[in-house]
C-alpha cells in the first residue's frame, strides 16, 4: 500500500517505512515556542538539567503574543527568554518581527520537515509540505535538547476540493466550511491532507490560512503537497534550493475521505463561541459589529490585505467600528507599506498594530467591552478569547470584515464590492 504525506515525511524522520498507528521516535528539524509558552519551555530545561540544546540555530523563541509587552510580568518573561537565548545560542525574534508561525514559514521551514512548536498553530507550516505539529512545553523542551521527539503517526483525512471558487469567496471560507462540516473535535489527532483542483490553484499564502487552522477541528496536521507553488513561493525567499517535491501516493490509504466543490461555497461566519458554529453569511447579515480584526497569524499576509484594501479604497469605516489591522511580521508590514495597502487602510480609517498576534490573543491592542461584537480573521472565537467573556467573537474572511468594516454589521461581501478580480491580478 502507498504512503500519505504523513506517512512520507514520518517514514523519512524514523529511518524506516511507517504506517499510521506505528509510535516512533524521529528527528525533529525545527523547534519553536513563543512568550506565553517559551517560559515554561525553558524552565523545563533547566529542571531537567540541561545546559545546552542539540542545535540552537534551529531553536526559535518569539516574543509576539505580547508585543510590546502590556504588563511587568510578561516583559519579565521577554528578559528572560532574551538570556536563555544569549546563553544558549537559541534564536530570538523580538517584538515587532511577527508571528512564529508567519516567520517559519516565510524564511525557514523545508518541504518535508519536522517542526514541533509550543503553540498549537504550528500546523501553519504544513502549507510547505512539512509535518508541523504543537505540542506541549515539555515536549517542546525535550526536542530542543534531544533533538528528536516521539509521536504516534496520524490517521489521515483526504479532503479533495474541486472546481474553482466563485468571486467573493477564499480559502478562509473552505476552511470554516469544513469544520462546520467535521465539527470541532471531528479530526482529533488526525492529519488532513489537502488536495484537488481547487488547492492545486491555491496560493501558498492561502495554504498557510487552511492549515492554520487545522487544529480547530482537532488535527495533529494540516498538509498540502510540496508541488510548484511551494517552489515559487521559496524562490521568493532566494531558498528555491530546498525544494523538494512531496505527494501522496496515489495508492495511499486514509480514514476518511471528504470531497468539497469550491464552487458550491459561500462567504461564511463563525458565530460564539465555538469555530465549528458555521452559518452562511446570508444568515447572520445585519448582526452590528463594534470592533473589526483583519490579520494575525491566520489572515495576516499580503494577500489577505490586499483583498482589504481593495474593498476599502475610497470609503469610510462605519463610525462605531475600531477597525484593527495586525500584520503578521515585518517583511508583510513592509511589503503592504510598498504596496500601498496600509495606506490605504488608514485612510478608511483602519489602525495599524504592532506585527504579531495583537488582540486574538486577548492580552492587549483590542480587548473587547462588555457585549461588544468582533469580526475577526484569526483563527479562533473561544468564550474570553479577546480578553472578556462578555465579548462575542465571530470569524470571517478578509474580504467579509472589510465589507462589514464599512457597513457597521455582518455583510456579505458581494453585496458591496463586485468587481472581484483573480487572486493573479489583485495587485
Amino acid at each position: 500500500m502507498g504512503l500519505t504525506i504523513a506517512e512520507k515525511i514520518i517514514s523519512t524522520h524514523a529511518g524506516q517505512e511507517v504506517k499510521a498507528g506505528d509510535f516512533v521516535v524521529v528527528g525533529v528539524d525545527l523547534c519553536l515556542a513563543q512568550d506565553g509558552t517559551g517560559p515554561l519551555t525553558v524552565r523545563q530545561i533547566e529542571s531537567m538539567g540541561f545546559k545546552s540544546l542539540a542545535n540552537p540555530r534551529k531553536c526559535f523563541f518569539f516574543l509576539d503574543h505580547a508585543a510590546p509587552s502590556p504588563r511587568k510580568e510578561l516583559s519579565n518573561d521577554h528578559i528572560f527568554l532574551r538570556e536563555f537565548a544569549q546563553k544558549t545560542g537559541a534564536k530570538i525574534f523580538d517584538i515587532g518581527d511577527g508571528v512564529c508561525h508567519q516567520i517559519v514559514c516565510e524564511s525557514y521551514l523545508e518541504p518535508g520537515q519536522i517542526l514541533i512548536g509550543a503553540d498549537s498553530h504550528t500546523c501553519t507550516g504544513g502549507a510547505l509540505g512539512a509535518f508541523s505539529t504543537g505540542m506541549g512545553s515539555t515536549d517542546v523542551a525535550v526536542g530542543m535538547v534531544l533533538g528528536k521527539t516521539w509521536l504516534q503517526v496520524p490517521e489521515t483525512f483526504r479532503i479533495e476540493v474541486a472546481g474553482t471558487f466563485p468571486p467573493g469567496v477564499y480559502a478562509k471560507d473552505l476552511i470554516l466550511h469544513l469544520i462546520g462540516m467535521i465539527g470541532a473535535d471531528g479530526a482529533t489527532y488526525k492529519a488532513l491532507e489537502f488536495g484537488g483542483e481547487a488547492i492545486e490553484a491555491m496560493e501558498l499564502t492561502d495554504r498557510m490560512t487552511m492549515a492554520n487552522m487545522a487544529v480547530e477541528a482537532g488535527a495533529k496536521a494540516g498538509l498540502f503537497p510540496s508541488d510548484e507553488v511551494t517552489r515559487l513561493f521559496l524562490a521568493e525567499d532566494g531558498r528555491e534550493d530546498v525544494f523538494r517535491p512531496i505527494a501522496p501516493d496515489a495508492d495511499a490509504v486514509y480514514e476518511r475521505e471528504i470531497k468539497i466543490d469550491a464552487g458550491s461555497l459561500t462567504p461564511v461566519v463563525a458565530l460564539p463561541h465555538t469555530v465549528d458554529n458555521v452559518k452562511s453569511g446570508d444568515e447572520v447579515a445585519g448582526t452590528p459589529i463594534h470592533q473589526v480584526l483583519i490579520g494575525t497569524c491566520t489572515n495576516g499576509r499580503p494577500a489577505d490585505l490586499r483583498v482589504a484594501a481593495r474593498i476599502m479604497r475610497g470609503k469610510q469605516k462605519h463610525p462605531r467600528v475600531r477597525l484593527l489591522i495586525t500584520p503578521a511580521s515585518r517583511q508583510v508590514y513592509l511589503d503592504a507599506l510598498r504596496e500601498g495597502l496600509i495606506e490605504t487602510l488608514i485612510e478608511s480609517g483602519a489602525t495599524i498594530v504592532s506585527p504579531g498576534c495583537g488582540a486574538c490573543v486577548g492580552v492587549h491592542q483590542g480587548v473587547l467591552g462588555d457585549n461588544e461584537n468582533c469580526l475577526s480573521t484569526q483563527n479562533r472565537n473561544f468564550l474570553g478569547r479577546m480578553g472578556n467573556p462578555k465579548g462575542n467573537i465571530y470569524l470571517s474572511s478578509p474580504a467579509t470584515a472589510a465589507a462589514s468594516a464599512l457597513t457597521g454589521e455582518i455583510t456579505d461581501p458581494r453585496t458591496s464590492y463586485t468587481e472581484y478580480p483573480k487572486k493573479s491580478d489583485e495587485t
